[in-house]
C-alpha cells in the first residue's frame, strides 16, 4: 500500500496462493479452489480482507461461486470455492469441448478507499466429452498425460524388464520421452479379446508365475486391436494385479505452484511407461 499524494509505503502484505481443480471422468462438473495465505504484513497492509469470484469461458458455465469477504491474518486463510458445468450435451455422440475457469480476487483494507486491482488465476483447459464407447455420460478431464514408473531395483522388476523389453527391443508404443503413447480401451470384449490373443488360457503358466501382456489389454495398442504387435513374459503371480492402478483416476501436478489436479483418462491418452534404472 502506498500513499497516493506523495508515493510513500504505508504497508506491505506478502501471501502464497494454493489452487485446486479437480474433476472427474464420469460427471460433468469440475471444481476448483484457491486458498490465499498470508505470509507476512506490515503496516497499512495490517488487516486487509479478500474477496472475489469465479468466472468461465469457452463450453462451460458458472454453477457456484463462493468467495466472500475474509480477512487474512496469521492462520486465516481466505477460500474461494468455485464449480463450473460443461455446457456439453449428451446428443449428439461424439460431442466435445474445452472450458477454462478463473478465480478472480482483490483485497480491501478499513485504511484504503477503493479495493486492491483484481488478480486472476486460471485452471488448465478442461475438456469435457460424450465421446467415451458405450454411454451417452458426459465427463471431464484434466489435459494431462500421467506416466506410471516401474523400476527395475523396485518392488516389481520382472514388470519393468518386461515393458522395458518390449518398448526398446520390440519397438512397442508408450515409452517415456515419445508421442507414440498408449489409448484407454473401454470395450471389455475387446479387452477379453486382447488378453486372450497374448496370454491364452492354453498358455502353460509355471507354478508361482502369471502371463503379462504388452501393450496392456485395456489399451486399443492390445494384441487383438492394436494389429498384432504385441508382447508376452511369465512374471510373478499377482504382479499385474498389485501394480497397475487403474488407468481412469490419476493424480497429476498443475503447471502452477503448489496446484494439483485430479483427472481421469477418458478420450485423452492413459499413461506412457517409463522404466527407471
Amino acid at each position: 500500500m502506498h500513499d497516493v499524494r506523495t508515493g510513500r509505503v504505508t504497508g506491505t502484505m506478502n501471501y502464497a496462493v494454493i489452487a485446486y481443480a479437480y474433476s472427474d471422468y464420469g460427471i460433468e462438473r469440475w471444481a476448483y479452489q484457491v486458498d490465499l495465505f498470508q505470509t507476512s504484513a506490515t503496516g497499512d497492509a495490517t488487516g486487509s480482507s479478500a474477496s472475489g469470484k469465479g468466472t468461465c469461458a469457452g463450453k462451460c458455465k458458472v454453477n457456484s461461486s463462493k468467495f466472500p469477504s475474509q480477512k487474512m491474518g496469521q492462520g486465516k486463510d481466505a477460500i474461494g470455492q468455485f464449480f463450473f458445468d460443461t455446457t456439453i450435451m449428451a446428443r449428439p455422440k461424439g460431442a466435445k469441448g474445452n472450458g477454462q475457469g478463473t478465480a478472480t480476487w482483490h483485497f480491501t483494507n478499513p485504511k484504503r478507499a477503493a479495493p486492491t486491482n483484481d488478480i486472476t488465476l486460471s485452471t488448465p483447459v478442461v475438456r469435457c466429452d460424450n465421446a467415451l464407447p458405450g454411454t451417452s455420460q458426459i465427463g471431464c478431464v484434466m489435459p494431462y498425460i500421467p506416466e506410471l514408473v516401474y523400476s527395475k531395483r523396485g518392488e516389481y522388476p520382472e514388470l519393468a524388464k518386461h515393458i522395458e523389453y518390449a518398448q526398446n527391443t520390440k519397438r512397442l508404443p508408450g515409452k517415456h520421452g515419445t508421442k507414440n503413447y498408449l489409448t484407454r480401451l473401454t470395450d471389455k470384449t475387446k479387452i477379453k479379446q486382447n488378453r486372450g490373443k497374448a496370454c491364452p488360457s492354453s498358455r502353460h503358466r509355471p507354478a508361482g508365475k502369471e502371463c503379462d501382456e504388452y501393450p496392456f489389454a485395456s489399451t486399443w495398442q492390445g494384441a487383438s486391436t492394436g494389429g498384432g504387435k504385441f508382447n508376452w513374459r511369465m512374471i510373478p503371480s499377482r504382479t499385474r494385479a498389485a501394480a497397475r492402478p487403474s488407468p481412469t483416476s490419476t493424480c497429476t501436478t498443475g503447471s502452477w505452484k503448489r496446484a494439483s489436479s485430479s483427472s481421469g483418462s477418458r478420450t485423452s491418452h492413459p499413461p506412457s511407461i517409463r522404466d527407471m534404472p
